[in-house]
């Protein structure tokens, strides 16, 4: 136990820096756990992050091609500031996330860890799990959730497939409490499937993932045999959004709020329309999947958008043996960031989507915009098994936990 942190002071107002230490940061959460009895909750946050960055050295070392990996550790020994970013895309000029240093916990959390019997992210995930009441935490990386607009499909396959390696060898085996969907490497199918066949078995993989912000289309046929494996197997198909100011809609637009706003959305309503027009659901009934970080606004919207196209033009979606929103209504979705401005507009998008049986709360910790588990509580019209149902229940019958 890192006694020496574990003691630290709590103080009313203090500067968050990049080493302060988590507990202290969520301190206030704790009210929220004896205000609404929160431990007698099974909480499960489906969607929080490390910044693996940080490990990066650690990575690059289980690079799989030698000439890459050799490359990589030129690149962090001849170019100082390549040192935590060689091979990937991670824009290190544009990270503004942080609110111009004003919220830079997130940069890197470079707090005290005393403990070395684990990886320090062992540690840091933990602080996070007690400070919020959670029971399972579902961690997945920062920067690696841009791979897929590397200009190299080859080199973000193996750069994910290397991330892959080193998080189930440090992160997953130091605490049976922390899941995982792992990233596939969605540029190669073959590589999927091969890493889907490796991991499945893994007790802390609990599904897989795709990054979103790619220009795939999921509904090519090289794919279908991934999910069929994944079918096969019962392991859910999560979909991640990530932010993007350089595709085409973004590129207009000149602060960073306005392309927070959008680029988390469309990326995932892309793919969920290819995924429900071109039949994908019909194909694989028995594969779940679930739509990562885009808030909740956009599901009523683009249920009503899709159901009165399809009415008029069903020839365009032979496969479709019910309205796309149906379709919708038999995924899941994650909480964060929810959009609680207007509580009318809420309700009826919890209606919508039947959010009490397919809503699953995420914190999206250690992000700028995290919600604690007191957001859900706090929500007026929720029933109390819906409660139950958002903050874990729902996510342990779609995981198996």
């Amino acid at each position: 136990m890192d006694t020496v942190v574990e003691s630290a002071t709590r103080r009313e107002t203090q500067e968050i820096t990049i080493h302060t230490d988590s507990r202290e940061i969520l301190a206030n959460a704790r009210r929220d756990t004896e205000r609404y009895g929160l431990d007698d909750y099974f909480i499960v946050d489906v969607d929080s992050h490390h910044v693996e960055l940080d490990s990066w050295p650690e990575i690059i070392e289980r690079v799989e091609d030698p000439v890459l990996r050799d490359s990589g550790r030129q690149m962090m020994q001849n170019w100082p500031n390549a040192h935590n970013v060689a091979l990937s895309n991670h824009p290190p000029g544009l990270t503004m996330q942080d609110v111009s240093g004003r919220v830079p916990h997130q940069a890197s959390l470079a707090e005290p860890v005393a403990d070395t019997g684990v990886h320090r992210d062992v540690t840091l995930v933990r602080r996070a799990m007690d400070a919020l009441s959670i029971d399972v935490q579902v961690v997945f990386p920062q920067p690696m959730l841009e791979v897929g607009l590397h200009p190299n499909p080859g080199v973000a396959t193996q750069l994910m497939m290397a991330y892959n390696r080193w998080f189930t060898e440090t992160v997953l085996s130091g605490e049976g409490r922390i899941k995982t969907m792992l990233g596939l490497p969605f540029e190669d199918p073959d590589a999927s499937l091969r890493t889907i066949r490796e991991y499945a078995d893994h007790p802390g993989v609990i599904g897989f993932l795709v990054t979103s912000q790619r220009s795939a289309g999921v509904h090519r046929n090289e794919y279908m045999r991934v999910y069929a494996e994944l079918e096969e197997r019962g392991m859910p198909l999560g979909f991640h959004a990530g932010p993007n100011q350089a595709d085409s809609m973004t590129s207009t637009m000149n602060k960073f709020l306005s392309a927070h706003a959008i680029s988390f959305v469309t990326c995932n309503m892309t793919h969920l329309t290819n995924w429900v027009i071109n039949g994908i659901p019909e194909r694989f009934p028995g594969l779940k999947t679930i739509w990562i970080e885009s808030g909740l606004a956009w599901v009523p919207f683009l249920m009503q958008r899709l159901d009165h196209e399809y009415l008029m033009r069903q020839s365009d979606a032979p496969l479709l043996t019910k309205l796309p929103s149906d379709y919708m209504r038999d995924m899941y979705f994650t909480s964060q960031p929810i959009e609680i401005t207007d509580t009318g507009l809420l309700e009826a998008t919890f209606r919508a989507m039947d959010a009490e049986h397919t809503l699953m709360y995420s914190s999206d910790w250690p992000h700028w915009d995290f919600d604690v588990p007191g957001r859900i509580m706090g929500i007026p019209f929720l029933s109390e098994q819906g409660k139950r149902n958002v903050l874990g229940e729902t996510a342990r019958k779609v995981f198996g936990l």
